[in-house]
This record gives C-alpha cells, sequence and structure tokens, in this order.
C-alpha cells in the first residue's frame, strides 16, 4: 500500500520539477532568440548607459540587405511616425493608435540626439533618442527625469554588416530596476515584450529586402 501511494505521488513531483525547468528554458530561449552567443553575451553600443541590467535581452535576424537599406526603416519608427512594424492590431487593441509604414517616409529621416520617439499617443509614453550613428547604432532610452519610474530601460537597434550585402540586425532591451517590486513588473512585460520583438524584426527585415 505504501509503494502504492508512492507511485501516485511521482507524477506530482514530476511535475514540480518540470514545470520551473521548462519555464526557465524558454526564458532562456526568449531573451536570446536568434542571436550568436557573441551577439548575446557581448557588448553593444549604449549598453553603458545601465551600467548593471537588473534583465537584458538581445534578439536578432539575418537581413539580406545592407545596413543602409535597413537605417531608414529604423529612423522612422514610432507612434505618429512609421510604427513598430509589429501586430498593429494588437497595439491598437491597447490604444496605442499604431500604424506601420510600407515605404519609406523622406519627413521622418531627420532625427537626432535627444528627440522623442512616441509610443503611445500620451507622451508619458515616450523614448528619446540616446545614442545615433547613421546605419550603425539607434538606441532609446525612458528621458531622465525628476521623478524617475520604477525601472530605467534602453532599446538598441544595433546594425552589423556582413558579407554578401547582409546585415545583422541585433535589438537589446536593458532594465535597471529602481524598486523592488519592478523585476516583477517587467518579467511580466517580457513575454509579451518577445511575442512582439519577433514580429517586429520579420517586419524590419521584410521590408528592408523588398518584401512587404
Amino acid at each position: 500500500m505504501t509503494d502504492q501511494r508512492n507511485l501516485r505521488r511521482l507524477p506530482a513531483a514530476g511535475a514540480l520539477i518540470c514545470i520551473p525547468a521548462c519555464w526557465f528554458a524558454f526564458r532562456r530561449l526568449q531573451l536570446r532568440w536568434g542571436a550568436t552567443p557573441e551577439e548575446a553575451g557581448g557588448p553593444l553600443p549604449g549598453d553603458d548607459l545601465i551600467a548593471v541590467a537588473g534583465l537584458q535581452a538581445t534578439r536578432s535576424v539575418t537581413v539580406h540587405a545592407p545596413a543602409e537599406r535597413v537605417w531608414p526603416w529604423l529612423v522612422q519608427m514610432g507612434q505618429r511616425r512609421g510604427g513598430l512594424y509589429s501586430y498593429d492590431f494588437l497595439e491598437n487593441l491597447a490604444g496605442l493608435d499604431i500604424h506601420s509604414a510600407d515605404r519609406i517616409h523622406p519627413e521622418w529621416q531627420d532625427i537626432k540626439v535627444g528627440d522623442p520617439v512616441h509610443l503611445a499617443p500620451t507622451d508619458s509614453s515616450n523614448l528619446e533618442v540616446a545614442l545615433l550613428e547613421p546605419e550603425r547604432a539607434l538606441v532609446l532610452r525612458i528621458p531622465p527625469s525628476p521623478a524617475p519610474g520604477p525601472f530605467d530601460f534602453t532599446w538598441a537597434f544595433i546594425l552589423q554588416p556582413k558579407p554578401n550585402d547582409t546585415t545583422r540586425l541585433v535589438v537589446r532591451e536593458r532594465y535597471a530596476y529602481r524598486q523592488w517590486w519592478a523585476r516583477f513588473l517587467v518579467e511580466a512585460v517580457e513575454v509579451a515584450s518577445f511575442v512582439m520583438s519577433l514580429r517586429m524584426l520579420h517586419g524590419i527585415r521584410s521590408r528592408a529586402e523588398g518584401l512587404t
């Protein structure tokens, strides 16, 4: 009888082991999706804006186009501009009023450090351009303010030229927690960010390759 009770406990014990192990594996995958070990672990422009990150996600894709064809799509990103090249319908369900462009808009190409980048109709959601190296690096961050939020955040878009007129597009998110509970907020948001980021990477790639 004791042996039978022990056997019945095995599936429950296995689940207790499997669930956290599967979550850890998924978390590691989504924080490094598409990135090589060098891309995920190496330094990138903009990293110095957050000295110690509580969470870092690095995701990459190969674009079959040179960097100069990818760059215009990056600099026109934002709400009220070229959108984010992700799932517009999901973003608009949240009232973000995002409409991703399918062509280069010359009027949105002239940006500079300090310019705002809108993510939503309200300016409270703005990021700002923190670093700009044409055809190489665009880094956005939460603007410094007298009353900082629960976490700091940078969003880097890096172009790395490769042979045969291809480009590695590497996107990195870095978070620094200012409140102890910010970790739980960021971890929850990061799952949604993963889904939207994959679509964004593919959206930028297809546009730069002329497949839209």
